[in-house]
């Protein structure tokens, strides 16, 4: 995204498990900040137009054959420059200090203590912090130029600045939740040190999205792909604000949606927003394509194609549209390690990512592809979303094809939706929807050995899954209450014929993801 955005902060990605919750804090301070690869060429930066930027951390030591450098265009540019961990190395590093192997590992929390307060970095922040340490090389010397502002009992430069150059090193981690003032921090050296404005809100956000629509669709007519999720429905939102009657809105049932869900969603979508859409009964062809695919990717490339040839035909029908928006999120670039993002591995192709067909008949419009989740819900409700649409759980859209493990079969999804509405119920009736990020359950391939009616079973094995998240880039299991689980439980093996045995799925992102495929 360029500068339209306002004052913005480029984080230059080295491979940290944390890059994508600095920029997170970055936004949350009310400043646009974008993440880029450290192999990045200088014209892709320079089109964001910066106001500083943060090195993040990442896995290699400065000292290494072919480790990542300090790209010299931060050099070049003049502009204030925070370095995290490893980047707070590459400073120290490419500076003329010395960087070695500590001898003892920091690895969680630590005491921090500020050298000086009077410091813009620290300025209105406790002296003594709690803070994230992850790492196993340290600064051993300062750089020229450069002063200790901060240490701890293993790291006595646990932070550094050049305040001529307003060059700064950490070597805690503030991005993460474990250090509770380190939004502090990066909204200190957003503000005080680069100067930036706080300028990105929802409100922004959406006067930004509407005039970048406008100006990429001109006069043309839109497809929008409609799924009633809240990425989808905000897209289609933000559209009809921009442009009116040259949106058409398509909703695909592919046969693999939650129980109630088409009625839910025609009803939400004339009802609640007015608008006019087109509803394709294509259950038949997304089952029949699947049909004997066990593989995950495949799954999620074969779903991409077919809603795309769907999309296709419709437009045929409805004249020549040359634009198809979709619901698009930052994370789903991300963890498909798009073109934006060459430096994250794949995690898993999004059916709206790398799912795509590589030749379609339309160009993407996406307003929300460099948002978080809960960007787009601020914007929602700014547009006058109700709650239960803005805060509904996030569904995958290959929907219950992934809740399956192994070949999607008419019976099988009838299982797993069942399963499904008994979980949302139950969570329903608990109250704890709204402190749940996701939750589901997945019918697996495994087989036990049960005993019903006295008589001996062989049946499927469900897991239930239930996390909490903030964007779901991370994400931690649920700790249900056991008289919760057990209702579920019970009804599962009473109620889903074919099941006779149900376990609760304890792993939280990473090392799994939310999904199971």
């Amino acid at each position: 995204m360029k500068s339209e955005t306002g004052d913005a902060i480029a984080v230059i990605d080295f491979g940290s498990q944390y890059s994508q919750l600095i920029v997170r804090r970055i936004r949350e301070a009310h400043v646009y900040a974008e993440l880029i690869s450290h192999s990045a060429p200088s014209e892709e930066v320079a089109e964001l137009q910066p106001k500083g930027f943060v090195l993040s951390g990442g896995p290699a030591s400065v000292y290494d054959d072919h480790a990542p450098s300090l790209p010299q265009y931060t050099l070049e540019s003049g502009l204030p420059i925070l370095g995290i961990c490893y980047g707070m190395q590459l400073l120290a590093h490419r500076f003329g200090g010395v960087v070695g192997r500590a001898e003892k590992r920091e690895y969680g929390p630590a005491e921090l203590n500020i050298s000086d307060l009077s410091r813009p970095l620290f300025a209105g922040l406790p002296f003594s912090q709690s803070v994230w340490m992850s790492h196993g090389d340290r600064i051993e010397d300062l750089p020229p130029g450069f002063r200790a502002l901060a240490y701890t009992a293993n790291s006595p430069l646990a932070a550094m600045g050049n305040e001529v150059r307003q060059f700064y090193g950490l070597q805690f981690h503030p991005e993460v939740s474990h250090t509770p003032h380190g939004a502090g921090i990066i909204a200190n050296f957003v503000h005080r040190i680069c100067g930036c404005k706080p300028t990105w809100t929802p409100r922004s956000i959406i006067q930004r999205s509407v005039a970048h629509i406008r100006a990429q669709v001109g006069s043309k007519k839109v497809l929008c792909a409609l799924s009633g999720g809240v990425d989808s429905t905000v897209t289609a939102t933000l559209m009809r604000r921009a442009i009116g009657d040259q949106l058409t809105c398509i909703f695909v049932d592919h046969g693999l949606l939650r129980e109630g869900e088409v009625e839910r969603n025609v009803d939400l979508f004339e009802r609640q927003l007015a608008l006019s859409v087109i509803h394709v009964d294509a259950s038949h062809r997304f089952l029949r394509r699947l049909k004997g695919v066990v593989d995950p990717e495949q799954k999620r490339r074969i779903i991409g194609e077919e809603f795309i040839r769907v999309f296709e035909e419709q437009a045929q029908k409805l004249g020549p549209i040359e634009y198809l928006a979709q619901g698009t999120l930052y994370p789903d670039v991300i963890e498909s390690a798009g073109a934006d993002t060459k430096v994250a591995a794949r995690i898993k192709t999004h059916h709206n990512v790398g799912g795509l067909p590589s030749r379609m008949a339309f160009s993407l419009v996406e307003p929300l592809r460099y948002l978080f989740k809960d960007e787009v819900r601020q914007v929602g409700l700014e547009l006058g979303l109700s709650e239960d649409v803005v805060y509904r759980h996030p569904f995958p859209g290959p929907g219950l094809a992934v809740r399956i493990v192994g070949e999607v079969t008419e019976e099988r999804v009838a299982m797993v939706r069942d399963a499904d509405r008994i979980v949302m119920e139950e969570i329903e009736r608990a109250w704890l929807y709204r402190d749940i990020w996701q939750c589901f359950a997945v019918l697996t391939p495994m087989k036990s050995v049960g005993v019903m009616g006295d008589e001996r079973t062989y049946e499927h094995v469900v897991a239930v899954r239930a996390v909490t998240s903030e964007d779901g880039m991370t994400a931690d299991w649920a700790p249900l209450p056991p008289e919760v689980l057990g209702r579920i439980s019970n009804r599962i093996v009473n109620e889903v014929s074919g099941v006779n045995r149900v376990v609760y799925d304890v792993t939280s992102k990473p090392p799994s993801t939310i999904e199971w495929e």
